[in-house]
């Protein structure tokens, strides 16, 4: 399709725009395969994890910028919620779970498919609204689930994934099958009865769950600290018993320690945790936000801070990657993406015998 091959080409395009921000001449010298704690990466962490890490955080990167395109060019309908600058949260979260764990995700989450394994042409697809995609078309961008890969699904409701995680939790508990669950949600959904009802029941049941609250500093239009009270979301942790630790969520190794933590906590039957990941959204709340509720100094500090330029300058520094590296992976991403758009467009609508079917079990 030419007109996906140009919004493909576009997408490549800015990417490789914004990773060369911190791009050196290449020729710096490759490390082991692992690296050592004083370069700031956990050792346990290989050169194929780094780059494993990178491809992940460009994937979601270009697949928001794929679909705003597509959106703009009137080949979506509805509202798209996107991921950008909170990319370092959900890939360094999911790096510290194992394939058969579980994740809850919210109506901002294409990254947490993603970053659990999801794939991009059917991501797309159901963007698209075509049969191909995660749910027949019938879900859209805030309903994608991907049981195969542990995503038991995004919710359009605030909150909502707080105690279905919770449940998840029990049920791995009743089988003992050893996973755990990993519940995303914002900072939005810290004011709401759910919070309260599904930690409290965790903590009481010492389940395998970690409540993982995405602070990108507004819920909608609301800053976070005028919704919530007290010091941070994590510091709730000890009402319930439980711990509580607060993170910075754009530095992907710190959000990846700390979710090790939590998980191997978890797994062992010690019960649950919360990890409040401090972040940004660098776009408004929706596609449609003309995000006059924050100043153009506010952005402009937050974007010095973007996940993926952090995390090519300290693998750099570290000298494990160089820019070459980081390019091929652009490319390479940046041809998945042009397939997924492909793949989207040409399949097809559901027809409308399949209106009432996924309704009620049969």
């Amino acid at each position: 399709m030419p007109g996906s091959r140009r919004e493909a080409e576009r997408v490549a395009a800015r990417s490789s725009a914004a990773t060369k921000l911190a791009a050196s001449d290449g020729k710096a010298g490759r490390a082991n395969a692992r690296l050592t704690a004083r370069d700031g990466i956990p050792s346990e962490l290989t050169v194929e994890r780094l780059r494993e890490i990178y491809r992940i955080m460009v994937r979601i990167r270009q697949f928001e910028e794929a679909a705003e395109a597509a959106f703009r060019a009137a080949k979506m309908r509805g509202a798209l919620h996107f991921y950008s600058g909170e990319e370092a949260t959900a890939t360094g979260v999911c790096m510290a779970l194992q394939p058969n764990d579980y994740i809850t995700s919210t109506h901002r989450g294409h990254g947490h498919c993603i970053a659990k394994g999801g794939k991009l042409n059917k991501m797309m697809a159901e963007l698209y609204g075509r049969v191909t995609g995660y749910c027949g078309g019938k879900g859209g961008s805030m309903h994608i689930a991907d049981v195969e890969t542990g995503n038991l699904g995004a919710n359009g409701i605030v909150g909502a994934g707080i105690p279905i995680a919770t449940g998840a939790g029990l049920g791995s508990k009743l089988r003992g099958d050893g996973r755990v669950t990993v519940c995303f949600f914002g900072d939005g959904a810290g004011p709401t009865g759910a919070f309260h009802e599904g930690v409290n029941f965790a903590a009481t049941m010492a389940l395998p769950v970690v409540y993982v609250c995405e602070n990108n500093q507004y819920g909608m239009a609301t800053r976070a600290t005028f919704a919530n009270a007290g010091p941070g979301i994590w510091a709730r942790g000890a009402a319930y018993g439980i711990p509580g630790e607060v993170v910075d969520g754009n530095d992907v190794f710190a959000v990846y320690r700390a979710a090790k933590k939590a998980v191997a906590r978890a797994r062992a039957g010690d019960g649950p945790s919360i990890l409040e990941s401090k972040t940004y959204r660098q776009r408004g709340h929706t596609i449609h936000d003309q995000k006059g509720y924050r100043s153009k100094k506010e952005i402009d500090e937050w974007l010095k801070l973007d996940p993926i330029v952090r995390f090519r300058t300290q693998v750099e520094a570290a000298r494990a990657l160089g820019a070459p590296d980081f390019e091929t992976i652009d490319r390479e991403v940046a041809a998945e993406l042009q397939a997924a758009l492909e793949f989207a467009e040409a399949s097809p609508f559901p027809s409308l015998d399949a209106i009432e079917r996924d309704v009620y079990a049969e």
